[in-house]
């Protein structure tokens, strides 16, 4: 068991009133054994560095250190807005200015740092309480949260017992004196810590951490995203600027207005191939050229590229050595079918890849009956076995090996478990009639079902899920034949997530699909980018959403001049709506009403009459014939209706 991310998130919380005296410094003393009344050698940098080193250096790519702590009580105000540090900076302000400038420097018998000799003064404890903010002790659980955020703590420890234990821990790890905890320490446990959620299995990592405390400066985008898209003279928008967010880009808008455009443009920029019929130019040879814009963050930081349309050939120039990712692509269509871009099977690609004349699919492009039943090119090579194929190989091996996996990915793309259909848990294989296959089954709550019958949605889910695991098995296997280390990213483009799917499990998509690198690898990095028209989508993401790392679009239709209207992206803030209706009604659906159509129109002539100098009781009766005829019994908008038809002579 080991510390959760949103217990280091709480405790965060509490550590900003805290000098990073107490957090650093002062401990690193107690560790040295420093003694009271005399002095010790110290080579107090090299040791302060060290302390940092193993605890507060998150990013190990890094050369910063992160400051969870409030600022010193100096004139120097400079980082006040600057969490993550170096160690020079460390050094010079939050130790030499410390101990220098007398603030915890009175309670060392020396206090010179160019001095390697320290000890604490006979009444240090005394000097030391009264440097505590606003006489607030140093909360010794919250401390020891972000200490030992990856320590594993044992499993035959209970819950119950934990929270004592990281004090108890704390306490004798630093050396900490009764006098000490009585004076400077609340080693309480805080109230209100839910102590069944204190816990994850696995160490919390960078990835989760990150989305907490954020990145250093020196660390760059992450490796195999697309950072930036802009389309000039395609498509409904004169220019449309597109920068997807690092984790999550949730994009929205009405039906024409290109979001599944969009996901095509980001699937060319992405890999260099159009995932079916190219983008084409829309604009006359009068207006802007067509041309194509973005930036993909690799190895290096990489400089944005533009690729134009040429009119005499009726294609988009190639350009040789252009960008692609440097990682996996998945991208779920909404036809169903599926898009794969693999780093590692390029190379190893052969001239049949490449689009003939007739036009014919790439073999990185799988419509749904390929990716259950398989593809195989011209000349017999297997690109692909097929779910069906695969799914009663992987069952049948020995060692499961990758369907534990697999069985994981369903599990936590399933709908709630508290729903009707549960858990999507494979059952063992079947035969049919008139076909000589063992097919895959599901167990559902009423029986089990062989998966070429289950519904629409769940086959939907089912092929997501083979296809996440058998992609990124793939490319470990494609990787280690080019003699390449596998990479780290993956890119999820979703088109309609929330196709075929019930508004139970439309509550649960989003946030399983956050999750899904955790069963495949702890240091899979992704990038996700879905097109929804679903309110449920957007509320299931709110208690997730990071403004740090996600973003929210909409595509609008705006007036470029008095004549044209032409569509628009901007991102909106993410303000959560907590109940589905008002997501119905906010900016990013613009619903007038979460009601019907007839219902929407009642509403609006009631509030004509309510707003009116002289109303009419025959109007005041149509009114409310057609408001009792479309909204329901306990509708809130009854009680102020009520009241106005019976100042008016109508009785309800």
């Amino acid at each position: 068991m080991f510390i959760s991310i949103d217990q280091i998130k709480e405790s965060l919380k509490y550590l900003e009133k805290v000098d990073s005296f107490w957090g650093i410094t002062f401990l690193k003393f107690k560790q040295l054994r420093l003694p009271v009344g005399t002095t010790i050698e110290i080579s107090l940098h090299s040791e302060i560095e060290d302390f940092l080193e193993n605890h507060y250096k998150p990013c190990k790519e890094s050369a910063y250190f992160y400051r969870c702590f409030g600022l010193p009580k100096t004139k120097n105000s400079w980082m006040t807005h600057h969490k993550w540090i170096t160690l020079k900076r460390y050094i010079d302000y939050f130790i030499i200015e410390n101990i220098d400038t007398q603030i915890f420097g009175q309670a060392l018998l020396s206090h010179q740092v160019n001095d390697d000799n320290w000890g604490w003064k006979d009444n240090y404890i005394e000097i030391l309480k009264s440097c505590l903010y606003n006489n607030q002790v140093i909360p010794a659980f919250h401390l020891a949260v972000w200490i030992y955020r990856e320590k594993e703590w044992t499993s035959e420890t209970t819950p119950e017992d934990i929270p004592e234990d990281i004090i108890e821990h704390f306490k004798n790890d630093f050396l900490l004196n009764d006098e000490e905890i009585n004076q400077l320490f609340d080693i309480s446990i805080p109230e209100g810590i839910n102590r069944n959620q204190l816990f994850q299995d696995k160490v919390v990592s960078w990835e989760e951490l990150k989305t907490v405390i954020g990145k250093p400066p020196d660390i760059l985008p992450e490796e195999g995203t697309l950072t930036y898209l802009e389309i000039q003279g395609v498509g409904a928008a004169k220019k449309l600027c597109f920068e997807p967010a690092e984790r999550l880009s949730l994009i929205t808008g009405d039906n024409g207005f290109g979001k599944t455009f969009l996901l095509e443009c980001a699937w060319w920029a992405l890999t260099g191939q159009w995932a079916n019929l190219p983008a084409y130019p829309t604009q006359t040879a009068s207006d802007d050229e067509p041309v194509i814009t973005f930036q993909i963050s690799g190895d290096s930081e990489s400089d944005t590229e533009s690729i134009s349309y040429n009119w005499q050939l009726q294609r988009w120039n190639e350009i040789k050595n252009r960008s692609t990712i440097p990682g996996l692509l998945i991208y779920a269509r909404v036809d169903g079918s599926f898009a794969v871009w693999d780093t590692a099977k390029q190379y190893l690609s052969s001239s049949s890849r490449i689009r003939n004349i007739d036009r014919k699919p790439l073999p990185f492009v799988f419509t749904k009956d390929e990716l259950w039943n398989g593809q195989k090119d011209e000349n017999g090579n297997t690109f692909i076995n097929g779910l069906l194929q695969d799914w009663i190989q992987w069952q049948s091996r020995p060692d499961k090996y990758p369907f534990d996996t697999l069985v994981k990915v369903l599990a936590r793309l399933s709908p709630p478990e508290q729903g009707d259909l549960g858990i999507l848990k494979p059952g063992e294989p079947v035969r049919l009639p008139y076909d000589a296959r063992e097919i895959p089954t599901i167990e559902h709550p009423y029986g089990t079902v062989p998966i070429i019958h289950a519904s629409a949605g769940v086959q939907r889910i089912i092929t997501m899920a083979y296809l996440i695991v058998w992609a990124y098995e793939e490319h470990k296997i494609q990787s280690k034949l080019i003699r390449r280390e596998p990479q780290k990213r993956m890119v999820i483009l979703v088109d309609e997530l929330e196709a075929h799917l019930h508004p139970q499990w439309q509550r649960a998509i989003l946030p399983a699909l956050l999750d899904v690198r955790d069963d495949l690898a702890s240091d899979l990095q992704v990038q996700i980018m879905v097109a929804t028209h679903s309110p449920l989508v957007m509320a299931s993401v709110e208690p997730r959403f990071d403004q740090r790392v996600d973003k929210l679009f909409s595509l609008e239709l705006v007036k470029s001049d008095l004549l044209i209207n032409e569509v628009q992206i901007e991102e909106l803030p993410f303000i959560r709506q907590g109940v589905v209706d008002y997501w119905l009604m906010s900016d990013v659906f613009k619903l007038r009403h979460s009601r019907s159509l007839e219902a929407e129109k009642a509403i609006e002539a009631a509030k004509v009459l309510q707003l009116s100098d002289n109303p009419n009781s025959e109007d005041v009766a149509r009114v409310s014939h057609d408001l009792a005829r479309y909204l329901s019994e306990d509708d809130r908008f009854w009680p102020r209706w009520v009241y106005f038809a019976e100042q008016h002579g109508v009785d309800l």
